[in-house]
């Protein structure tokens, strides 16, 4: 198998808690555990301005470390037409961000009803919801692949792939997943692979879609997760990549309670011996 590329995203160090850890702080932690980049949460980040982006890339140079994705927060999943253009528009301008910064990929959504309540009510209800009252599956599944549609053409003008995540609504299924890449057909778009996100059984499903995949999540929960700790065979993993010429960024988004301090240098080592040896290999 290639040499890994183990980055961490900025998540890792910060779990939407008020104070946000700074990006700069998060650069020189990835450089003292000898990461090759950074994948930035756009929630995280501190400012747009171009003066505080350009000081991100120098110091990601300084530090020898790539930014390979903005991983941002949108949703496609609204009955209200002017609503998803609001979310279609953030997109663009996330593009047009992750241009700026250098970075090739963003983190796409696709959205969902919301009707679970709260992020911690879904994550009780294992991310089953129902659809808003008159709608219907097939009209999420229409608005979403019509609003990525419309962001193709910039993430191709722009040199950004969308990085579609098996994430919480329509793509917390592999058939959702496999339902959008059919209507989209686009190497533009591609998946953003989160190990953490398939609840039940998750093997054969990474499987299915990891030769889609642009970027994979690795998730970790020392301590405990944040919302429900999963026992995932990182070995079994990384066999399924090597066996599709997976070449791309293995992005650590350490989930637990632990302080990343001293939770994110075990996830390092711990990736680290799982990406390497026999059962690793092509």
């Amino acid at each position: 198998m290639p040499r890994l590329r183990l980055g961490t995203s900025t998540y890792s160090f910060w779990h939407f808690t008020p104070e946000k850890v700074p990006i700069e702080i998060v650069l020189r932690h990835a450089r003292a555990m000898d990461l090759d980049g950074v994948e930035i949460l756009h929630q995280q980040i501190e400012s747009e301005e171009p003066a505080y982006v350009n000081c991100l890339k120098r110091e990601a140079l300084r530090l020898g470390l790539d930014l390979y994705c903005l991983s941002i927060h949108q949703d496609f999943v609204w009955p209200d037409a002017a609503q998803r253009r609001e979310h279609v528009a953030h997109t663009l301008r996330c593009i047009d961000l992750a241009h700026e910064l250098g970075a090739p990929c963003i983190r796409l959504n696709s959205g969902r009803w919301g009707t679970a309540g709260s992020f911690d009510a879904l994550m009780a209800a294992r991310g089953i919801e129902t659809p808003l009252p008159g709608c219907t599956d097939e009209d999420a599944f229409d608005w979403c692949i019509g609003c990525i549609e419309e962001c193709l053409p910039r993430a191709e003008a722009m040199g950004v792939v969308l990085g579609l995540e098996n994430h919480w609504g329509l793509t917390f299924r592999l058939e959702g997943m496999e339902r959008i890449f059919s209507a989209l057909d686009s190497p533009w778009l591609a998946a953003i692979l989160d190990t953490g996100n398939f609840l039940e059984d998750p093997y054969p499903l990474l499987e299915r879609l990891a030769p889609r995949a642009i970027v994979v999540h690795a998730k970790t929960y020392f301590g405990g997760g944040e919302w429900y700790t999963l026992e995932l065979d990182y070995r079994r993993i990384a066999a399924i990549l090597a066996g599709v010429g997976f070449q791309g960024y293995v992005s650590i988004e350490m989930e637990g309670r632990e302080d990343p301090l001293t939770a994110m240098p075990k996830s390092v080592a711990w990736l680290r011996e799982c990406f390497s040896g026999p059962h690793a290999a092509p």
